[in-house]
């Protein structure tokens, strides 16, 4: 059992935020159907599908049906955003359970739109909020600011008085994300902010940095790529390390799990042993202590 899996519905995004890289792989949107699919052999074997990877999954032009497609499966989502189209899903996200947890990368407006006033972007994400309090208290809400630098102090100063201004709270602006990562905004609801510092995503131009040590990729997630592509982890963006694609018709997401090469990367980590290219390179893990 899983604790989640990042489904990448779509690739394409409607901003370029300097957080994430350019994606390189052809621009894809996974159909309804290959979705209802998939999301058959998920459900038995995640706590939660989250819908993200690269792109914005909002802006999926048949993310309505997505929603109902996993409602009648009876999935658990994750859902992480941008929140731009939040306006467009508030009652969809507030009707039932199947959305446990909705993210909201803030740092997503300033970044994309540094002369915008920031009260259009934030103002329709709080409505949601408010309403989530009353219609689902059992909501997780994160707003994520995870963009945190020495010099990110003016960067994130809106988003934080903004938000202390809102839940009549107070953020410490100098937290070390290494010590606490979030800071719940309302004592009797589910609303936090979380934060974390910039990192690196993992490439094979980058220099080894370890052939020893561990990750939870393939042990408590995996990802799933618009084309079908499984990863071990949801910062391979280009599917690196390509485990097999699931709209193959002879491959099954347990076959592709228990493949060989799937199997060397999950026993590696186990004993501690770095089994591919990609991984010894991966600064990130190195969180993982």
């Amino acid at each position: 059992m899983y604790k989640r899996v990042h489904l990448e519905i779509s690739n394409i995004c409607n901003v370029q935020c300097s957080f994430c890289p350019i994606v390189e792989r052809p621009k894809d949107i996974m159909s309804l159907s290959d979705f209802s699919g998939l999301l058959a052999q998920l459900t038995p074997i995640t706590e939660d599908v989250c819908l993200h990877l690269m792109g914005e999954p909002l802006a999926h032009p048949e993310f309505q049906k997505i929603l109902e497609v996993a409602s009648e499966q009876g999935a658990s989502l994750q859902i992480t955003t941008n929140g731009l189209l939040i306006r467009r899903y508030c009652d969809l996200f507030l009707k039932g359970p199947t959305v446990r947890q909705i993210n909201f990368s803030l740092q997503a407006f300033k970044d994309n739109f540094p002369d915008r006033d920031i009260s259009e972007y934030l103002d329709p994400i709080l409505a949601f909020a408010k309403q989530a309090i009353s219609r689902r208290p059992e909501l997780y809400i994160n707003f994520r600011l995870w963009n945190l630098s020495d010099d990110s102090g003016g960067e994130n100063e809106e988003v934080f008085c903004y938000l202390e201004n809102y839940f009549g709270v107070v953020i410490n602006r100098s937290v070390d994300p290494g010590f606490n990562k979030s800071k719940k905004l309302m004592k009797n609801a589910r609303i936090y902010l979380h934060f974390d510092s910039r990192f690196d995503w993992p490439s094979l131009d980058y220099p080894i940095v370890a052939e020893k040590g561990h990750c939870h990729g393939l042990r408590n997630h995996f990802g799933i790529h618009a084309d079908g592509t499984v990863v071990p982890c949801c910062l391979d963006k280009e599917a690196v390390i390509d485990l097999g694609n699931v709209f193959d018709n002879d491959q099954s997401i347990q076959s592709i799990l228990n493949s060989d090469r799937a199997v060397a990367i999950r026993e590696g980590f186990k004993n501690g042993v770095l089994v591919e290219e990609m991984c010894q390179k991966c600064t990130f893990r190195k969180r993982f202590k």
